[in-house]
C-alpha cells in the first residue's frame, strides 16, 4: 500500500493544479450505460453511470480532489442521487471518490481484497468513509431495470482485486484497469497484480465480446473486440521480446538498453514508457 500512496501522491497534485480546467463528459453508449471520462487533465479512469427504472449506480469515481464536481456531474447525468458504486479495484484514481460518494448516501460495492486493502490506508479511498460497505468474492449482479450489470472478479490481474463489469444485454463490457487501451497498461505487482494473470483476464473479457461489443477500458478511448486484441498482442509479443533476451542472461539494464519494445513505442504515455514496461516485464520474468 505504500507503492500505492506514492502514486496518489504523485497523481493527486496533477489534479488539484488543474481542477479548474478539468470538467467530465458522460456519452450514452448504449441505452442508460453512460461511459464518463474526464475532460481537460487527468482526473481519474473512465467510469460508467447506470441509468435503470427505478435505480441509478455507478462505476468508479475518480480522484479524490474532484469528487464534488463529479459528484454534481453524475447526479445530473443520471437526473438523481447515484445509490449504488461498484470499485473495479483498489487505486485512488478509481476509488478516491467513494467518501465524498458515501456521505451522499451512495453504498459503495467492492472485492474482499479492496476493502482489506484500504483498511491498511483509506486514503485510496478518499478517507475511511470511503471503505466498501458491501464486499464480493467471485461476483455480484445488480438487475436496475431492464440492465443486468454481471460484476465478475478476475484474479491476479492488475492487482488482487480487479472486477470487470459485463452487460450481457446491452453489449457492453466495462473493463477497469484490465485494459488500457492503445497505450501501455499498469500492472500493479506490488498489490497483487500479475503480467500473466493480465494476460488471462484480457483473454477471459476478450471471450465474453463479440464484434458489435462496446468495451469502456479503465483508461483510453471508447473500443471493441478487434481494439482490444491488437492490445492484447502488445502484450504477448512484448513480453516474449524480453524473455528471449532474460533468456541470454542479460540484466535488466541491458535488456532496457536493447530496447526490446521499440515496436510498440506508440503505446507509451506519461506514467508508464517502453522503459518501465520493459522493467515490469523483466520483474515478472525473474519472479513470479
Amino acid at each position: 500500500m505504500k507503492r500505492l500512496a506514492l502514486l496518489l501522491i504523485s497523481l493527486a497534485p496533477v489534479a488539484i493544479a488543474q481542477d479548474t480546467e478539468i470538467t467530465f463528459k458522460s456519452t450514452e453508449v448504449e441505452p442508460g450505460i453512460f461511459m464518463v471520462e474526464a475532460v481537460g487533465g487527468f482526473g481519474g479512469g473512465n467510469m460508467a453511470v447506470l441509468v435503470g427504472e427505478g435505480h441509478v449506480a455507478m462505476i468508479d469515481d475518480g480522484l479524490p480532489p474532484l469528487a464534488a464536481d463529479l459528484l454534481a456531474h453524475v447526479t445530473e447525468t443520471a437526473g438523481g442521487p447515484i445509490e449504488f458504486m461498484v470499485n473495479t479495484h483498489v487505486h485512488g484514481d478509481h476509488a478516491g471518490g467513494n467518501a465524498h460518494f458515501a456521505d451522499s448516501g451512495t453504498v459503495v460495492f467492492a472485492h474482499d481484497n479492496i476493502r482489506k486493502r484500504l483498511l491498511e490506508d483509506a486514503s485510496g479511498a478518499g478517507g475511511p468513509g470511503g471503505l466498501p460497505v458491501i464486499t464480493f468474492g467471485d461476483g455480484v449482479t445488480f438487475h436496475l431495470g431492464t440492465i443486468e450489470a454481471r460484476v465478475v472478479h478476475l484474479p491476479m490481474a492488475h492487482t488482487d482485486g480487479d472486477a470487470v463489469i459485463h452487460f450481457p444485454g446491452a453489449n457492453v463490457i466495462h473493463t477497469g484497469d484490465i485494459l488500457f487501451h492503445s497505450i501501455f497498461p499498469y500492472i500493479d505487482m506490488d498489490s497483487g497484480g500479475t503480467v500473466d494473470g493480465y494476460i488471462a483476464a484480457q483473454k477471459k473479457i476478450w471471450s465474453m465480446a463479440d464484434d458489435d461489443t462496446k468495451i469502456i477500458p479503465g483508461h483510453g478511448s471508447l473500443t471493441d473486440k478487434a481494439g482490444m486484441k491488437a492490445d492484447i498482442d502488445m502484450l504477448v509479443e512484448g513480453r516474449a521480446a524480453v524473455k528471449a533476451l532474460v533468456d541470454q542472461g542479460m540484466s535488466v539494464d541491458e535488456i532496457v538498453a536493447a530496447e526490446p519494445l521499440a515496436d510498440f513505442d506508440s503505446y507509451d504515455w506519461g506514467f508508464i514508457t517502453s522503459e518501465r514496461m520493459t522493467r515490469t516485464f523483466y520483474r515478472s520474468l525473474t519472479t513470479e
